[in-house]
C-alpha cells in the first residue's frame, strides 16, 4: 500500500519478539504508533463489557492513548481514508465524527462465528461466556458493516455467510483473497537444516497460546500420532511456534514430539520436513499457515475446517481428511514420500490465486470508490495518506 499511498499505522504489540520490526515499519511510513499490550491485564479490563452489555472484545482494545494518536493525526493531517484490519480497531473510527472519512474494515473472517464454535466446545461456564460474546460481538460487526463504507472478508464463503446473516450490509461486504509473499515462501531458496537428524517428519505451524491451533495439535498428538508411531517407529512432530501454553509444552513429553517454542524463521522447519499437518478442529476464514507450506511446494494434509475458503483441489493441491483413519493413512503415505508432486501442484496453486499483487489491487479500488463497491465505476484519486 505504501507504493500508492501515504501510510500511518497505529498498532498494538502483544508479543516482545515482534517489537524487532518496528524500525522496518517506520521506512515504510508517515507516522507509526505502537502500544504495548498486556493481555492479562487486558483481559481484565475486557470485563467491562459484561457491565455494558457488550463484546468483551471491544474493552480489550480500548485505548486512550490510541484513541488520541488517531484524534491528533486527524487533526493535523489532511486524511481522507481509513482501514481498520479486524473489527475491533473499527472503534478508534466509528461514530458521525468520523464519517467524513472513508472507512474499510478488514475483518478477515467473522470472529464471532469463531466464538460460537468455542462456544459449542466447551463445557458450561466457558460455553456461557463464548455464547454471549458470539452473539454481542456479532451485533458489533453487523454495526461496523452498516456504518463503513466497506467491509472486506478473507473468503467468497465467508463473504456469502456474513451476507446472509446480515443482509443489510450486503451492498458493502467483500471478499478480496488473501495473500503470499511467494519470493519469501519460496522452495528455491536455500534453507539450513534446523532438525538435529534425519528422520521422516511432519510440521505444525502457528501461534500457540491461540486456543484453535493448541486443540488441533493436541488431538493429533493424542489422536494419530501415536499410531503413525506403531507404523513409522522413527517419525516426528514438530510443533513450531511462539508461546506455548503448559500444555502444548507437555505434549513435548510425548515420543517423537518437539515443541520449539518461537523461532526466528518457521520456513526451514517447512522445507526440511516431509509434510506440514493443519489438523484444524475450529477454524474461520483461511489458515496462512496452508497457504506458506504450499507456497514452499510441501504437502499439506488438512481437515476441511483448515481446507475451507481456500482455492485448491482436494487430492491434487492438497489432502483433506476429516475422519482420523483416513487421517492416518494419509499422514503414512507422506511420511512414504509420496507428496511431491503435490507438493508442485500446491505451489502452483498458489502462485495462480494468492499474490499479494493482484488481491491487494481490490484494496485500492476499495479506497478509490466513493460509495458501496456495487453503486460505484472506479475512480481515481489522489489520496493523501491511510490509516491502517
Amino acid at each position: 500500500m505504501a507504493k500508492t499511498y501515504r501510510v500511518h499505522v497505529g498498532a498494538f504489540v502483544d508479543d516482545p519478539d515482534d517489537w524487532r520490526y518496528q524500525a522496518e515499519l517506520e521506512a515504510l511510513c508517515g507516522e507509526v504508533c505502537l502500544l504495548n499490550l498486556k493481555p492479562h491485564h487486558r483481559k481484565l479490563i475486557s470485563l467491562k463489557g459484561l457491565l455494558t452489555g457488550g463484546a468483551l472484545t471491544i474493552p480489550y482494545y480500548a485505548s486512550q492513548s490510541m484513541q488520541g494518536w488517531v484524534d491528533d493525526l486527524l487533526a493535523k493531517s489532511p486524511i481522507e481514508h481509513a482501514v481498520v484490519f479486524s473489527s475491533p480497531m473499527a472503534q478508534f473510527v466509528s461514530g458521525p465524527a468520523y464519517s467524513h472519512l472513508r472507512r474499510i474494515a478488514d475483518f478477515v473472517d467473522i470472529d464471532s462465528d469463531k466464538w460460537a464454535q468455542y462456544a459449542r466446545a466447551k463445557s458450561w461456564p466457558l460455553s456461557w461466556i463464548y455464547g454471549r460474546e458470539a452473539r454481542t460481538l456479532f451485533d458489533y460487526e453487523r454495526k461496523i458493516a452498516g456504518e463503513f463504507d466497506a467491509t472486506v472478508l478473507v473468503t467468497d464463503d465467508e463473504c456469502a455467510m456474513f451476507k446472509k446473516m446480515a443482509p443489510e450490509t450486503a451492498v458493502r461486504v467483500n471478499a478480496i483473497h488473501n495473500g503470499v509473499d511467494t519470493d519469501y515462501f519460496s522452495p528455491n531458496r536455500e534453507y539450513s537444516n534446523p532438525y538435529p537428524r534425519p528422520c521422516p517428519r511432519l510440521v505444525f505451524t502457528g501461534a500457540m497460546d491461540y486456543w484453535a491451533n493448541a486443540d488441533a495439535v493436541q488431538w493429533f498428538t493424542r489422536e494419530i500420532f501415536p499410531s503413525i508411531r506403531a507404523d513409522v517407529i522413527d517419525a516426528e512432530f514438530y510443533i513450531v511456534g511462539s508461546r506455548p501454553t503448559s500444555e502444548i509444552q507437555a505434549l513435548g513429553k510425548v515420543p517423537g514430539v518437539t515443541v520449539t517454542g518461537a523461532v526466528r524463521d518457521i520456513r526451514p522447519y517447512i522445507a526440511h520436513a516431509m509434510a506440514a499437518v493443519a489438523p484444524m478442529r475450529i477454524a474461520r476464514g483461511v489458515q496462512n499457515k496452508v497457504l506458506e507450506a504450499m507456497a514452499m511446494a510441501k504437502p499439506v494434509l488438512a481437515t476441511p475446517e483448515a481446507g475451507e475458503g481456500i482455492s485448491a483441489r482436494a487430492g491434487i493441491d492438497l489432502l483433506i481428511e476429516s475422519e482420523p483413519e483416513l487421517f492416518l493413512k494419509q499422514a503414512l503415505c507422506l511420511l512414504a514420500g509420496q507428496g511431491a508432486d503435490m507438493g508442485a501442484a500446491a505451489r502452483r496453486c498458489v502462485l495462480q490465486n494468492y499474490g499479494w499483487e493482484k488481491n491487494l489491487q481490490h484494496f485500492n479500488e476499495l479506497l478509490e470508490l466513493t460509495g458501496p463497491v456495487e453503486e460505484n465505476p472506479v475512480i481515481h484519486a489522489d489520496l493523501s495518506a491511510l490509516i491502517s
